[in-house]
């Protein structure tokens, strides 16, 4: 159990990140119409990670091309581990200008926030593997009941009546790109760490248990930005307008765990593009995560929200072919057996 729950972090921290803890990728995705849509992502988020970390721990990996190759085969493999480094570079900007934009709040220059945050991140990858999964520990807990406070207290203090009409739930389709969107680096970040899982049972508890803390926060965050919906233009930040009114208290402590997520996911990024070029470049993981934010930071000047605008729902659309194998993969490898 308490292995699993370190996983279960693991995943919460790399996928709790600038896009979703702001509220922007949620209200990017779901909306109005999408109490179905949540349930869905739910369990097929399940499915997939605990696919993923089977796999991860059948292999003993380190990085992510074997987890790929038994998923989609080699001549895939290769189209997907360039996907990944992609996709990995380019979210892990978007995690760096989000650092920015909650800095600003605070009147930091959003240059100077992103320089801070940068260094921050290389800082981190000066200790050990483990000290990155201990900040996750410790940091997602927080994430998550600090979340939960400030939307359950705004839906109390507002009186939002939850409406899960199944007749009104169009936007279900949705719940297959946003999983799309996430499970990519997930892929990258469970199969770095194949080697450390020590039984499926480990994979259980975090599948589901992430599952349903991510699939719980979803829904009540999307409830919160329907009821705000009309504001949510004004802010590049969707949670500062959830936290309008709140007491500074509140909105200190939420603007810090927000960028202590966004900071994990960052982290879970760099660690992610380390983890595979590292048996190639044989650098250290502090040298190669000071090279990666080095390279990073000239395209964090697109902004926070056009960032996520953009490049989320494609890579959404890209990642579609990636989860159907994951979600068929038992099916076709027993077929593989039985044929054998």
């Amino acid at each position: 159990m308490k292995s699993g729950l370190k996983w279960m972090f693991l995943i919460l921290g790399t996928t709790i990140g600038a896009g979703y803890a702001s509220g922007r990728e949620i209200w990017e995705f779901f909306g109005f119409e999408s109490g179905l849509a949540i349930l869905i992502f739910t369990v097929i988020f399940s499915i997939s990670i605990y696919i993923i970390m089977k796999i991860s721990y059948e292999e003993k990996t380190n990085h992510f091309f074997p987890v790929l190759d038994r998923l989609v085969g080699k001549k895939l493999a290769h189209v997907y581990d360039l996907l990944i480094v992609l996709y990995l570079f380019s979210t892990t900007i978007v995690m760096i200008a989000g650092g920015g934009a909650t800095l600003e709040a605070f009147l930091i220059p959003y240059w100077l926030g992103i320089i801070l945050f940068g260094i921050s991140v290389v800082l981190l990858f000066l200790g050990s593997i483990n000290g990155i999964i201990k900040l996750n520990t410790i940091i997602i807990p927080l994430l998550v009941l600090g979340l939960l406070f400030a939307l359950t207290s705004f839906q109390l203090s507002h009186q939002h009546s939850w409406d899960f009409d199944l007749t009104k739930q169009h936007n279900w389709p949705v719940a297959f790109t946003f999983t799309a969107l996430n499970i990519l680096p997930l892929i990258a970040v469970l199969s770095a760490v194949g080697k450390e899982i020590k039984e499926l049972k480990e994979a259980k508890v975090a599948s589901i248990g992430s599952g349903i803390v991510l699939g719980s926060i979803s829904f009540i965050y999307n409830e919160t930005l329907i009821e705000i919906s009309d504001s949510l233009s004004d802010y590049e930040i969707p949670l500062f307008a959830i936290l309008e009114g709140y007491p500074f208290i509140v909105f200190l402590f939420m603007s810090i765990i927000l960028w202590l997520a966004i900071y994990t996911t960052a982290v879970s990024g760099i660690f992610g593009l380390a983890s595979r070029f590292k048996e190639v470049t044989k650098m250290p993981y502090w040298a190669m995560a000071f090279l990666l934010v080095l390279l990073m930071l000239p395209f964090t000047k697109f902004g926070f929200a056009n960032l996520i605008a953009i490049l989320y729902p494609l890579y959404g659309l890209i990642n579609l072919y990636l989860l159907i194998t994951i979600l068929l993969f038992p099916i076709m490898n027993r077929l593989k057996i039985n044929r054998k």
